[in-house]
């Protein structure tokens, strides 16, 4: 099995390779497979991420869901903890990573329906592989939301090394499935 410092490597010159318009084509098909997700339809406060360039691109759908649903998203603590707070269109601003977080009181964990989550690879049962830092996985051992893995094709792996402070996901969505 490859390590997880082999399988970052590989992912970031795939990324590359895939270009944006490539990136942008599978990002509205996992944004358009996760609205017919019963999950999704039931929910009615739903986590998600404000993407980076190398990510499932979630930007358009935040604004278009945040009209219907409680939206919120990711602020990171000092401590390497998330919370999470409500997005608004003037609750922006950017933060560590060059990622932007909403400002505001943060969302009670137990009160989160769905939480869709970033990484960089995916194996076909659940098992996530973040980039490192462990935010993510520290969140979702304090929530019992339907947690819904987001990747491109080429992130979805039939393996990856599992640590035991990681968190699988209850399902995997890609770009083609």
């Amino acid at each position: 099995m490859r390590t997880k410092a082999g399988i970052r490597k590989t992912i970031r010159a795939a990324i590359a390779a895939a270009g944006p318009e490539e990136l942008a084509r599978q990002s509205r098909r996992v944004m358009a497979r996760i609205e017919v997700l019963p999950q999704f339809a039931a929910a009615r406060t739903v986590a998600l991420y404000h993407s980076l360039p190398d990510e499932v691109d979630t930007h358009a759908f935040i604004v278009k869901w945040s009209r219907e649903k409680t939206i919120l998203l990711p602020v990171m603590q000092d401590d390497g903890y998330l919370e999470l707070c409500p997005f608004t269109p003037t609750s922006l601003r950017p933060a560590a990573y060059g990622i932007y977080e909403p400002q505001g009181e943060a969302w009670p964990c137990g009160a989160i329906d769905m939480i869709v989550v970033p990484g960089v690879a995916f194996d076909r049962t659940g098992n996530r592989l973040g980039r490192g830092k462990g935010f993510y996985d520290r969140f979702l051992k304090r929530t019992a939301a339907c947690k819904v893995g987001v990747c491109f094709d080429f992130q979805l792996l039939d393996e990856i090394p599992v640590d035991s402070h990681d968190v699988a996901m209850d399902e995997v969505i890609h770009g083609e499935r």
